[in-house]
């Protein structure tokens, strides 16, 4: 049964003075240390410690066959999206990072599916950008789930996603920059707590606004950890839309009429909770996503799958990589890409 990850991320090697280009608006780059882990770095400021799979493409297709992935989805890190810099200097920073993740993919082109970032402050360059990254062999596109306080209701950022959507690329929402405060600080609760509510709030935000009713339905998209808390509190929503005018003053339809909207990837860690994602959104709209190679993610790629209660072989099969083949597109005789 072939595999294929939808949520795997990349930190190509970039110089501290390659950095520079976002002048002040973070300057994420990689220090390599020789005993061969590394640092990701923000400025001066260490960020996260790291290891060879993030930067090293013969590390990383060596992870995969231990671990039984045929093919991975690569994304940029978020902390290299560069969303605060002058549009003009974002633009320029994508296409250095989307190069280099262009370039390590090719190191095994059957086995790495090169996702491109996007100057998403600005929808012009934004649009230029990803037209063309696909031109030049992206995948699909990776995106933050907001850009400051415009949240993927704006009508900039809906214009984007119907740009992809016309284009044929397929879009995957990673939350980032959440909320912070003391009683986040702790335990890593910005991204225990922070990202499943980032994420929840995009979706039910795009459903509220009447987001989906302005989009074509040709658009793929897919949001990363499972889509958060949405399918969780989904009925919450539903109560709320039917018993409070100001929840549905801007839907024509409850939020669980869009299900059927977008993807999620099956990152939620407990066979129990991957059973009520599939019983809101469908086997059919779950994708294996890993959170590769960091240590919050899968650390057994699709053993939460094959370990989920009540599915068919069918639907495992789906889960595991038919769905995402269907979602880029992909051959489906074996993992070839």
């Amino acid at each position: 049964m072939s595999v294929i990850d939808v949520h795997a991320h990349v930190f190509p090697r970039i110089s501290e003075s390659e950095s520079r280009l976002l002048a002040g608006a973070g300057e994420p780059w990689l220090r390599v240390h020789r005993n061969g882990t590394g640092t990701m770095m923000s400025g001066a400021d260490a960020y996260r410690p790291v290891t060879g799979p993030l930067w090293d493409p013969e590390q990383r297709v060596a992870a995969m066959d231990t671990l039984g992935v045929d093919v991975q989805a690569v994304s940029s890190t978020p902390l290299m999206f560069g969303y605060a810099a002058e549009p003009a200097r974002a633009a320029e920073w994508c296409e250095l990072v989307n190069q280099r993740i262009l370039d390590y993919c090719a190191q095994a082109p059957d086995r790495l599916l090169p996702l491109c970032q996007v100057p998403l402050q600005d929808l012009q360059s934004a649009c230029e950008t990803v037209s063309k990254a696909a031109a030049a062999g992206h995948r699909g596109v990776h995106i933050g789930n907001h850009v400051g306080d415009r949240s993927l209701a704006d009508g900039d950022i809906v214009a984007f996603l119907a740009h992809c959507a016309d284009e044929g690329v397929p879009v995957l929402v990673h939350p980032w920059d959440m909320p912070g405060g003391e009683r986040l600080r702790p335990h890593m609760l910005q991204w225990l707590v922070g990202m499943p509510a980032e994420t929840q709030l995009s979706i039910l935000g795009m459903a509220l606004a009447g987001t989906f009713e302005r989009l074509p339905d040709s658009l793929k998209l897919c949001f990363c950890h499972g889509g958060g808390s949405f399918a969780y509190l989904l009925g919450r929503a539903d109560n709320a839309w039917h018993h409070r005018d100001i929840v549905r003053a801007d839907s024509p339809k409850p939020p669980s009429a869009y299900v059927r909207r977008f993807h999620v990837d099956s990152a939620v860690f407990d066979p129990r909770a991957l059973r009520l994602l599939v019983d809101v959104m469908g086997a059919d709209r779950v994708m294996l996503g890993t959170d590769f190679p960091f240590p919050l993610g899968e650390q057994e790629p699709g053993s939460v799958i094959r370990g989920c209660p009540g599915l068919s072989e069918a639907e495992r099969a789906l889960m595991l990589a038919g769905n995402a083949a269907a979602f880029f597109s992909l051959r489906t005789e074996g993992p070839q890409v």
